[in-house]
């Protein structure tokens, strides 16, 4: 009996594939295989033809010389995935990171970076660092708002003064120059938090003239979803630039529900021309900071110091912790958070705060007060519908994103997206469960980010685009790391081209650091 695989594999080789009248000259043929385009639309059968770092042929040919040829029957190619989410901008420039291998192994061919609001802000020194040595992965940058606002304003919580706005419109334009896609935002973190609409439409409007995209950490993902999508759509009317949300989702139970106002929303301004888009990793449990998750944004400003100092304070204590009591009471009275990396006590990883604080014979509100004060902690975050998740995904303005950065495998234990998210998508979702078609799935992950960026070279296989390549078996594809296991690499990528060259072959890495920085076109 044929599997649900092997039927779209077998239509697939009744269709007609590209006929190229003369042999092409190529260095490497990957033949025979099930080629999706990004585009989804329907497979067909055929081979892809690289030379030097492109794409040039597909389909049917013949070729010249002796190219290196690899036999992928019964193997799916597709464009190499666009990970939009990345917290990799430390790692990919340190020489223990920079081969990105937990990404390489999953299919990822580019990384983008700058997310949250975070990262680097001379986007000329850091575009020259990957030039120098490398990486696994390309990587494309977005200017950090929030590391932006770090720089001109500080930590404070205030408003910016007329020349503060001024200087940050000035570099604006100037990592837009430089090479920057958009610029981004965590309005949860600080000193994002303390920004209002005005400014970030002051900003905003920069990266519009220049050709940019306003990538969003929204305001509230909980309660405050549905005036945090209202301010993100306003943002794009106003500073007239198209937007898109971050890990697109309702986090917490009493927000269950909400994420489908939320849709409403968009499609709304989607069908009034307004270019809206998200994205979305496939899991039920997000990851952040434990001060981000339980404190209040005004309580951050100003450094520990601060924290620590209205702690202490008789009122302001009082206040702070009514609000993470609060917290935790969504969050499962603590259950459903569950300590990631904590250095002071790497005995807490893996265990949720009730589980601790019955151990240490404390409150769950004193446990937490106790991690908060000795330093911060990371945690993984059950909050989603598991139902909400699925219906996201298949929507055709959701791209896939990890949310993640580059690893190895360590003590700690991180959300498992790190390691799994976009063969899980494919795997687990699509070809398991059905949940969307194979052609989506990839296509999510594919031509979706690379339209959403505006990046015209990659996330298509068609001649004259970067060899940027997935080859993958539909069969085997999928995510092995687990919230209790996460540092296990995905199975199923059979071979990953990074610029026409291989960084995974046979199942294996090659290590190879031919990924580049790349560059958004400037406008003019």
């Amino acid at each position: 009996m044929l599997t649900r695989i092997h039927t779209v594999i077998l239509a697939a080789t009744l269709g007609v594939g590209v006929h190229a009248a003369e042999p092409v000259e190529a260095d490497i043929v990957l033949e025979n295989g099930l080629i999706i385009d990004g585009s989804g639309t329907a497979p067909v059968a055929g081979s892809v033809a690289i030379k030097d770092e492109s794409i040039v042929a597909i389909g049917r040919f013949e070729t010249t010389g002796s190219p290196y040829t690899l036999d992928c029957t019964g193997l799916v190619i597709a464009p190499g995935f666009i990970d939009l989410h990345n917290h990799s901008d430390e790692q990919i420039v340190d020489a223990k990171y920079r081969l990105n291998a937990n990404f390489l192994k999953q299919g990822c061919t580019t990384i983008v970076t700058g997310n949250c609001g975070f990262g680097p802000v001379d986007v000329a020194d850091y575009y020259g660092k990957l030039a120098e040595h490398g990486a696994g992965t390309n990587v494309a940058h977005l200017l950090p708002h929030g590391s932006l606002r770090e720089r001109v304003v500080g930590g404070d919580n205030r408003p910016a003064s007329d020349e503060e706005l001024a200087e940050m419109r000035r570099l604006a334009e100037v990592a837009m120059q430089d090479g920057a896609w958009g610029m981004s935002t965590g309005l949860i973190y600080v000193p994002g938090a303390y920004s209002d609409t005005d400014e970030l439409v002051a900003i905003s409007e920069v990266i519009g003239q220049q050709g940019g995209i306003y990538v969003s950490h929204m305001r509230g993902e909980g309660l405050e979803l549905l005036t945090s999508v209202n301010e993100l759509l306003e943002i794009g009317r106003r500073a007239n630039l198209p937007v898109h949300a971050s890990h697109f989702k309702a986090s917490g139970r009493d927000a269950w529900g909400l994420s489908r106002k939320a849709v409403e929303l968009i499609e709304q301004a989607r069908a009034g021309g307004q270019v809206a888009t998200a994205d979305q990793y496939p899991y039920a449990a997000s990851s952040t900071s434990l001060d981000a998750t339980l404190l209040p944004a005004w309580a951050r400003a100003g450094g520990r110091e601060k924290l620590l100092e209205r702690l202490a304070d008789a009122e302001q204590g009082s206040r702070i912790r009514g609000e993470i009591e609060d917290a935790l009471a969504v969050a499962d009275d603590g259950r459903a958070v569950r300590i990631a990396r904590y250095g002071p006590h790497p005995e807490y990883v893996g265990r949720n705060l009730v589980q601790l604080s019955e151990a240490a014979g404390v409150s769950t509100l004193e446990l937490a007060l106790q991690i908060i004060s000795e330093g911060r902690a990371s945690v993984v975050h059950f909050s989603m519908d598991e139902a909400e998740v699925r219906d996201l995904m298949r929507l055709p303005w959701v791209a896939t994103a990890s949310d993640g950065r580059a690893e190895r495998p360590g003590s700690d234990k991180p959300h498992p997206r790190l390691y799994g998210t976009f063969p899980r998508k494919i795997g687990l979702y699509s070809l398991k469960e059905h949940v969307l078609p194979l052609t989506q799935a990839v296509r999510s992950a594919t031509g979706l980010p690379a339209d959403i960026l505006g990046m015209r070279d990659r996330g298509y296989l068609k001649q004259g685009q970067a060899a940027d390549i997935v080859v993958f078996d539909p069969q085997t594809i999928g995510d092995r790391a687990t919230f209790d296991d996460p540092h296990q690499y995905c199975v199923g990528v059979e071979y990953l081209l990074v610029n026409g060259t291989l960084a995974v072959a046979r199942g294996e890495l090659t290590g190879s650091l031919t990924g580049q920085p790349l560059r958004k076109p400037t406008k003019d």
